[in-house]
């Protein structure tokens, strides 16, 4: 039979869908018609048969006029060719639907949970075969699933090649919820160990699993994405809220962990950007790839409850929908970043509102009757460049300069990625025992050795900055003491060298009296007179009146529970990284008695050059 004309063939297929058309309505007649959204099913699906012979025809139409309709109320999710217009992008369905799982927030974090294990597979030689063993260690689990109604499961491969935990992250797919962290060099844990061993008698080796051999000791960074259950909420962090994150840890596995952020003022009102973090963002991610000093582990974790509707049965087929999009092809990231373009950047507040209210805290401190001694006062820069701005590059680049601070990527799904390289700690626990940081008052490295070397000196004797520091110093020591035995500060003042910059430092200690008192701490602690002011209170209110822009999670607690432990650093010196070449770069500075605001100004400047060298300014700054 010979072929007929392609405008034959059209011809006919128009007549197709007409007549199909006209037989649907019909059959619609005595009964509730079908809806638009089903109707646009059947002129969809045919568009997707009737394209390839259509392709030439004419330019492509959408035949749907109905798709104005909210999608994700479509029963299904259809991909269709390019050159047929994508109606609905099935991929796009795919990464909403495996970013989504339980709020455990929503939990009764008194009900103990039915099962927290690790089960340990055999080694791999690569991440290929430790996807394998993933795979089939679930299928497993698919087929003599756990009676517990509520429990968390991790998975866990061990892979001799030591790999980088960032170039995995930058492996998989960037729309994919994520977070990363990175702790700080040997040198600085060994100084806080030291000191946690001087109150203990011994090196932390207290049977919890988290001793200096220890796996999770081991650990160097770590990179996770999915949720195997996150934890948000608009209200403050509260105990309800710790509480509902600590009963998914075991000191069984200090490998589940929960990473996250918390807001620097909760009662502060929240900008469009920071909306998908909440108060507060913590997440046990589905797949995690662990950087250890020697070798790698890479894991699956599977939580589920029940109580919150979300039954093993969802968490499985959740966490395979997502192993599926996981790459094994990890290559390694250039720590070289695109150089961007700048097509408008704007200082929040700009340098002549920065003098107004550095003089505004300079006359506060000054009144006989006040009792504010200390605000820290921060700003935020917003550029719009001509390329995205990828976190993980710009992480990886920070990294690279920053071996003696830690670097995260705190990304929720559909959100803003907050990033950071930030030399500050809150606070590191393990088991009872707490280590804390003093660190304030700023000064430039210099050129030479020995320039480097008088600033130093200069540091070490300004009155100024010494006020700044000691604030800073007792008070993290007297939060200490009021939850803490044997509280040691060591030593008394010191000189933390960055690459750029350069702060007075001191380390503070001490063993907590119970593992509640983890929660009061974390409360206490935050914010620190480093990046609020002192009196607390006082300076926070300040702030919230004086400041124009929203910190968010700038200068909040940014960091991981765990069952053996948990580490939190001060998120400054960090970033927002938005789609369309949006990025907001914060910083900040205690203004104390003797401050001058054209000095704080350029600290600014030098904080925030981390990140600003890897921009080319053709605009300027407004």
């Amino acid at each position: 039979m010979p072929l007929l004309p392609r405008s034959s063939l059209t011809g006919i297929i128009i007549i197709i869908i007409f007549t199909s058309t006209i037989m649907f309505l019909f059959s619609s007649v005595g009964r509730p018609i079908a809806s638009k959204q089903y109707n646009c099913i059947i002129f969809t699906s045919l568009q997707a048969l009737c394209c390839p012979l259509m392709a030439t025809a004419a330019p492509p139409r959408l035949l749907c006029p109905t798709l104005d309709w909210p999608r994700k109320s479509l029963p299904f999710a259809a991909s269709i060719s390019t050159n047929c217009h994508t109606v609905l992008s099935y991929k796009h369905r795919m990464r909403r639907s495996i970013s989504l799982s339980m709020n455990g927030c929503e939990c009764d974090p008194t009900a103990p949970i039915g099962i927290a294990e690790t089960r340990t597979l055999p080694v791999a030689l690569t991440t290929a075969s430790a996807m394998e063993q993933l795979n089939l260690a679930i299928a497993s689990l698919n087929a003599s699933p756990p009676s517990a109604s509520s429990g968390i499961i991790r998975l866990q491969v061990p892979i001799p090649e030591n790999m980088a935990a960032i170039d995995w992250l930058h492996s998989q797919d960037p729309l994919l919820p994520r977070c990363y962290f990175s702790r700080r060099s040997a040198l600085f844990r060994n100084r806080s160990d030291l000191l946690l061993e001087s109150l203990n008698g011994h090196c932390n080796g207290n049977g919890n699993g988290d001793g200096p051999s220890s796996v999770s000791n081991r650990l160097v960074s770590v990179a996770g994405i999915g949720s195997a259950v996150f934890f948000r909420h608009l209200r403050p962090f509260s105990f309800h809220d710790w509480s509902s994150i600590r009963r998914f840890l075991s000191m069984d596995s200090p490998l589940i962990r929960a990473y996250g952020a918390i807001r620097f003022d909760a009662r502060s009102k929240t900008s469009s950007e920071w909306e998908p973090f909440g108060s507060f963002y913590f997440v046990i991610p589905q797949v995690e790839f662990d950087e250890l000093e020697e070798g790698s582990v890479l894991a699956a974790t599977i939580a589920w409850d029940d109580s919150l509707s979300w039954t093993w049965q969802n968490a499985l087929n959740n966490v395979e929908a997502l192993i599926r999009k996981v790459s094994s092809l990890v290559g390694r990231l250039k720590r070289h970043f695109p150089e961007a373009s700048v097509l408008s950047s704007n200082h929040y507040p700009d340098e002549t509102n920065w003098e107004l209210a550095v003089n505004k805290v300079l006359h506060s401190v000054c009144q006989d009757e006040s009792t504010l001694t200390k605000v820290v006062l921060a700003r935020s820069t917003k550029f719009v460049t001509d390329i995205d701005l990828d976190p993980v590059t710009l992480l990886a680049c920070l990294q690279s300069e920053g071996k003696d601070s830690y670097q995260f990527c705190i990304q929720p799904p559909n959100a803003p990625a907050f990033v950071g390289n930030t030399p500050e700690q809150l606070f590191r626990r393990s088991w009872l025992s707490i280590s804390s940081e003093a660190l304030a008052a700023t000064r430039a490295r210099g050129a030479t050795k020995a320039l480097d070397l008088q600033i130093e000196q200069e540091l070490l004797s300004s009155p100024k900055d010494i006020l700044e520091f000691s604030i800073v110093r007792d008070t993290i020591r007297d939060k200490l003491k009021a939850v803490c035995d044997n509280v040691v500060v060591e030593p008394e003042l010191s000189v933390r060298k960055l690459p750029r910059v350069q702060h007075l430092n001191a380390l503070v200690a001490g063993k907590l009296r119970s593992e509640d008192d983890e929660y009061v701490l974390l409360s206490s602690l935050h914010p620190t007179p480093a990046v609020c002011g002192f009196p607390m209170e006082d300076a926070r209110q300040f702030i919230a009146e004086t400041e124009s822009f929203d910190r968010g999670m700038y200068a909040g607690p940014v960091g991981w529970l765990g069952g053996g432990g948990s580490e939190f650093a001060v998120g400054i010196r960090s970033a927002l990284i938005e789609k369309g070449g949006k990025a907001f770069f914060y910083a900040g500075t205690g203004i104390v008695e003797g401050s001058d605001p054209s000095l704080e100004w350029a600290e600014l400047e030098m904080k925030t050059s981390q990140f600003t060298n890897y921009l080319k300014q053709k605009v300027a700054v407004e």
